[in-house]
């Protein structure tokens, strides 16, 4: 197994309102790394998947991971959510 598999909670401002989302640390890791190679806070890049897809945040940002890791490993153009 890989890390932890165990939920981390991180609150973020969305819209105004305070709100938790729960991911395992791996994917917190990674959007990290995406947020700092865009150049821009990992609370902004919660920011922009929220106002593409708020219906399930948590699962948006899973996704947006797995794009990018596709994207990089082959080289292709993903339909990125931001």
């Amino acid at each position: 197994m890989i890390g932890s598999s165990s939920l981390q909670k991180k609150s973020f401002r969305l819209s105004g309102h305070a709100t938790s989302i729960a991911l395992e640390p791996i994917f917190w890791q990674q959007l990290q790394r995406l947020a700092e190679q865009r150049g821009i806070s990992l609370s902004r890049l919660v920011q922009q998947v929220d106002l593409k897809m708020p219906a399930n945040l948590a699962s948006a940002l899973r996704v947006l991971v797995v794009e990018a890791l596709i994207e990089k490993e082959l080289g292709v153009i993903s339909t990125s959510l931001i």
